[in-house]
């Protein structure tokens, strides 16, 4: 038996994620054990371990449909404030996370973008919150500024029927003195990028002793982008937190770790893209001479009515040279990036929300902050350096039910190379084409 265990062990490493063995790690610790105990896991602990594992995974839950939100028991402000926004039927993602928050349960969610993931956390969000209370009750983290504020002003769509409910959202870029006196009204809620609301806890602006309700929106980009430290900080001083919820598009090994060490049996919600929220988005992959991105864009925006689009780059000075070489061929454009002031940056996104600006130049900091449901093209001006940067990008277009198209223009050997490893662990149907003279662009054969 000895033997045959130490085979499945051997051949099994690798089917179990690193959350698996992280959570084997922490359970042999010698805190686990009993004061001077040294580590110890045999195989009846990983045997054991490997039930509960597979069980877990078995019960894990995908969602294919909604519900009608007088379902849930809401209360009738909130009841109203959704009827307000034209819905009636809940999402899938909402259907399968509200109730089990609403209990006061961890959820960790997966499930693709647009499908409605910050009404699933802020309804419950909402619900929950004691508005006679001047102490934090829930905090809310997103991982750049453009998604804190878009999470704030849904929040405040729900809570608007709720006497006395207060939202603060903290990010870096803004005025921190502006940010601490919006504290001093003692809001309930706080959403906030990670860097800005561990700078207000070192000053002691902000108490999260009281905090009940923890979530991390889009947890795989937070943790990618380098976040990991100041999320881990947070959660270490949120004593009273009763449930975590974390949602992403993506579940990475990062955000498994996360999920063993800080949430409880959480409930696994996934919700697959279906023909209902799955974008319709034609893909083309065209090839111009490296001096010939520029021309190329310019002609298929002439031969193309699109009203909203968005170009991404690989690098801030990239979205600069893309912009003014844009504006010089009279294309209405304007970028954002890191360096751009913030409060330039909110002025020229709100353009482009408000369809008073044609082109809009990033790089992919806010291909998870821009919300408008109508993108008509998005072009991949180079070629994205991660295979999520490249999803998350094409899906700002064709969403809402509406057809978008997405082009990645290539230009030398390696981006190619690039391209088709994303098609290929992506399962993305690229289309090799061609652009005309004209600006008319045309399937060709994959050589």
């Amino acid at each position: 038996m000895a033997a045959a265990f130490k085979q499945s062990f051997v051949t099994d490493t690798y089917k179990y994620p690193p959350r698996f063995w992280a959570n084997c790690w922490y359970m042999c610790q010698p805190h686990r054990q009993g004061r001077g105990a040294q580590p110890h896991l045999d195989s009846r602990d990983i045997i054991k371990m490997i039930e509960i594992f597979e069980k877990k995974e078995e019960n894990a839950m995908e969602i294919t449909q909604g519900v009608d939100f007088e379902s849930f028991g809401l209360s009738e402000a909130t009841l109203r404030a959704i009827r307000n926004k034209g819905y009636t039927v809940s999402t899938p993602v909402q259907a399968g996370c509200i109730p089990p928050m609403m209990a006061g349960k961890d959820v960790i969610a997966k499930a693709p973008t647009g499908t409605g993931k910050t009404m699933a956390f802020g309804i419950p969000i909402i619900e929950k919150i004691d508005p006679d209370s001047e102490e934090v009750q829930a905090v809310i983290m997103a991982p750049t500024r453009e998604l804190a504020m878009q999470i704030t002003d849904e929040m405040r769509d729900i809570a608007v029927y709720h006497e006395g409910v207060r939202l603060v959202c903290l990010y870096g870029g803004q005025p921190i003195g502006k940010q601490i006196n919006a504290l001093k009204r003692k809001p309930q809620i706080v959403v906030a990028t990670p860097g800005r609301l561990s700078d207000h806890m070192k000053r002691r602006t902000v108490v999260l002793k009281a905090v009940k309700t923890v979530v991390l929106d889009e947890a795989d980009r937070m943790l990618d982008m380098g976040f990991i430290h100041d999320v881990t900080r947070i959660l270490d001083k949120i004593p009273s937190r009763e449930n975590l919820g974390m949602f992403s598009a993506t579940i990475s090994r990062e955000v498994m770790d996360i999920s063993w060490v800080y949430q409880r049996d959480p409930e696994e919600i996934t919700v697959q893209a279906t023909r209902e929220n799955k974008p319709d988005i034609l893909q083309y992959r065209i090839e111009v001479p490296s001096d010939g991105k520029v021309d190329a864009i310019v002609r298929i925006l002439n031969c193309e009515n699109y009203e909203r689009v968005i170009c991404f780059c690989n690098t801030k000075g990239s979205t600069e040279r893309l912009t003014k070489f844009l504006q010089m061929r009279g294309v209405d454009a304007k970028c954002i990036h890191g360096d751009i002031p913030q409060s330039k940056r909110e002025a020229v996104m709100q353009q482009f929300r408000d369809g008073k600006l044609r082109v809009f130049v990033a790089t992919d900091v806010a291909s998870r902050g821009i919300d408008v449901d109508d993108v008509d093209a998005v072009f991949n001006y180079d070629v994205p350096e991660e295979n999520e940067y490249y999803i998350h990008r094409i899906g700002r277009t064709g969403r809402a039910k509406r057809h978008g198209v997405a082009y990645t223009l290539l230009s030398d050997f390696p981006s190619r190379m690039r391209l088709d490893d994303i098609a290929r662990n992506t399962r993305s149907q690229i289309t090799p084409a061609a652009v005309d003279e004209n600006g008319h662009v045309t399937p060709t054969e994959k050589k």
